[in-house]
């Protein structure tokens, strides 16, 4: 075999090979489900007279001439389009009929992204496979101060389930298997980031968010630093426990919890 003969075969074969992966991969991923404010236009090939565009209902049905009311919602388009295709046959009105759904708006599928993002609000899904990440890159992505950690709540299976996501960490510590993908009425909530507070002899009194994994002594250097007057060596935290706020005198290496308050004292001399 020619060279040129041998690399046409070998194109051919590498072609064929990513053409049936592609499909493999696209079978993977779920189709759209009709769903609750979904606007469809119902099209029956040969019956323009049975055109109708016309909205999911609460009940998850839509009504249509000469079957009326039919329920699609929960279905796939395809699946829907059989319904219909049955319901006109099984009632003697068309033979064989040939249904064609066009989805016109997606209302039905929405994901509320609420808290610190830029945009909050609910978002339609345009797709079945769409992610946490991706949904909160349409929210306008989280603010300055939002948490590294976010909350999802929804149905699976008919049960309610809630999950923390640490998003950095899908990136950071490569666990693309936590941006899990989200489902029509998902709620996601971006809190605030936590915060220390500190004041007394530091140059920046106040409060600040807490970086991941921050320390007594890095929050103190975020704050300035003690003053010409203060001392870290007389540094006092105060920390909320259960219902009780108990004092201690924390080493520079512990880390900083939500809501610690640091005081930084005089020095003696």
């Amino acid at each position: 075999m020619t060279k040129p003969i041998l690399l046409r075969a070998l194109l051919f074969f590498f072609g064929v090979v990513f053409a049936l992966t592609a499909e493999a991969q696209q079978a993977k991923q779920p189709e759209y489900e009709l769903g609750q404010g979904d606007s469809i236009r119902i099209v029956i090939f040969q019956n323009p007279d049975l055109t109708v565009e016309t909205r999911v209902t609460e009940n998850g049905t839509v009504s249509y001439p000469l079957v009326g009311s039919i329920r699609v919602g929960g279905m796939t388009i395809p699946e829907a389009e059989r319904t219909i295709a049955k319901a006109l046959s099984d009632g003697g009105f068309i033979q064989k009929p040939q249904v064609n759904i066009v989805l016109l708006q997606n209302r039905g599928n929405q994901v509320s992204v609420l808290g610190a993002v830029n945009r909050p609000g609910r978002f339609p899904l345009e797709t079945a496979n769409t992610r946490v990440s991706e949904m909160i890159a349409i929210g306008g992505g989280i603010t300055p101060m939002g948490a590294d950690i976010i909350i999802i709540t929804g149905l699976r299976n008919g049960k309610a389930f809630r999950r923390e996501i640490d998003v950095p960490g899908m990136f950071l510590d490569d666990k693309p298997d936590t941006d899990m993908v989200v489902a029509g009425g998902d709620v996601i909530y971006v809190y605030r980031m936590p915060l220390f507070y500190i004041y007394g002899e530091v140059q920046k009194p106040g409060s600040a968010r807490i970086e991941r994994a921050m320390t007594v002594r890095q929050a103190l250097a975020q704050s300035g630093g003690p003053t010409v007057r203060g001392t870290e060596r007389r540094l006092r935290l105060y920390r909320r426990v259960g219902t009780n706020v108990e004092m201690s005198t924390p080493n520079l290496n512990d880390l900083v919890q939500p809501d610690d308050v640091l005081y930084v004292n005089q020095s003696l001399f």
